[in-house]
């Protein structure tokens, strides 16, 4: 087992990436500028003008722009290595960071609301997982809303991870200690008006995002209303928490989506050091969430390497999920077994859906909104 956590954590350390943030310092022709809201728990960083590690009561707030080199591969965050100058060719860099106080922050949000067409006018809230500082966050909320085409506002939401493949056990607490701080932010996204709030987490993050939904539920708050979808990705949750978790929500957002895989490494260690057979980012099927209405999205079929972030990282799958267009009628049919012309499986259990994808021969380069998004889209209000 000890040599088994060695080998996890040593490719995760190798994964990782803890330089100093990069600002582009002029014309960077073709590079894609994306803005991004974001609200955070961290306190500043002494050395450089971003956020840092340590925690902070106080809730900040800040629009960034991240740089986004024009030639990349789907899911790739290029960044420089080996003393390697960055450049906004070739790597993810900062164009912007400007600190904003709480109203401006709502009111930066409500006006960009204002720019979308009525249909258009969601807040997407992405939040991150286990060992990440607070640049990796902000690149992969920008990464994702330019891969995966998301509709609406994409904000981010930075908890005080300490950025460590050591620090399993202090960013557990500090996911706790930033539910404050997501319901603060929750509550001013709310007041900007969008149409819906959908809230997409990852590793450990999820379990942030429950635990902040469970204490809107439990204060009666509205913001709790204003959310209209959840995206669990990899999930680092133990399984019958979340449904106490669930029991406290009481109805769950829809669509609630739980992106998992069986060969994520990651989830496999945390569920052997914890004594249980799976996390919930990594159930075998869906028996253990029957009748709590929510779809388990099987991509155990595209996980490479550690596996622990398969639907943000992978090319084949980023693109499979922005051309499927009869996930729709598939759901709508209400029958199990292998699908026509779609490479997955629809498996149902007392309210509880499991897809189980497989890949396409090639996936081509268009990029739609996401069906897990659209399918929805004309439902919700």
């Amino acid at each position: 087992m000890r040599a088994a956590l060695l080998v996890v954590l040593t490719v995760l350390a190798a994964c990782t990436v803890r330089e100093q943030v990069d600002f582009v310092e002029g014309p960077a022709p073709g590079a894609i500028w994306m803005p991004v809201l974001v609200a955070t728990t961290r306190g500043p960083d002494p050395n450089q003008s971003v956020p840092g590690w340590e925690r902070s009561a106080e809730v900040s707030f800040g629009q960034f722009t991240v740089s986004i080199p024009p030639e990349r591969a789907l899911g790739e965050i290029s960044r420089p290595r080996d003393r390697v100058v960055a450049d906004p060719q070739e790597h993810f860099m900062l164009a912007d960071a400007q600190p904003l106080s709480g109203d401006q922050f709502q009111n930066a949000l409500r006006a960009t609301l204002r720019e979308l067409a009525p249909a258009d006018r969601e807040a997407l809230i992405y939040v991150h997982g286990f060992n990440n500082s607070f640049i990796e966050g902000l690149y992969r909320t920008a990464q994702l809303d330019h891969d995966l085409g998301l509709p609406g506002v994409t904000l981010h939401y930075s908890w005080p991870s300490l950025g460590s493949p050591l620090a399993y056990a202090y960013d557990r607490d500090s996911a706790l200690f930033a539910r404050d701080g997501l319901v603060e932010m929750l509550r001013r996204v709310r007041a900007a008006g969008p149409r819906r709030i959908i809230l997409i987490a990852h590793s450990m993050g999820s379990h942030l995002v429950m635990e902040a939904m469970r204490q809107l539920a439990l204060t009666n708050d509205p913001a709790l209303q204003a959310i209209g979808g959840v995206f669990l990705l990899s999930p680092d949750i133990d399984v019958e928490l979340f449904r106490q978790q669930v029991a406290a929500i009481g109805t769950l957002p829809q669509p609630f989506m739980i992106v998992t895989s069986q060969r994520d490494r990651v989830l496999t260690l945390s569920a052997r050091l914890t004594g249980e057979t799976a996390r919930l980012g990594n159930l075998p099927n869906a028996e253990p969430l029957a009748g709590l209405g929510v779809t388990l999205l099987d991509v155990s079929a595209f996980s490479e390497g550690v596996g622990h972030f398969t639907v943000g990282s992978s090319p084949a799958l980023i693109g499979l999920l922005g051309q499927m267009q009869l996930v729709n009628a598939a759901f709508s049919a209400g029958v199990s077994g292998s699908l026509p012309l779609l490479p997955a499986t629809v498996l149902t259990l007392q309210n509880t859906t499991q897809v189980i994808l497989q890949p396409l021969a090639e996936t081509g380069s268009r990029r739609t909104r996401p069906w897990w998004l659209r399918r929805w889209s004309s439902t919700s209000g």
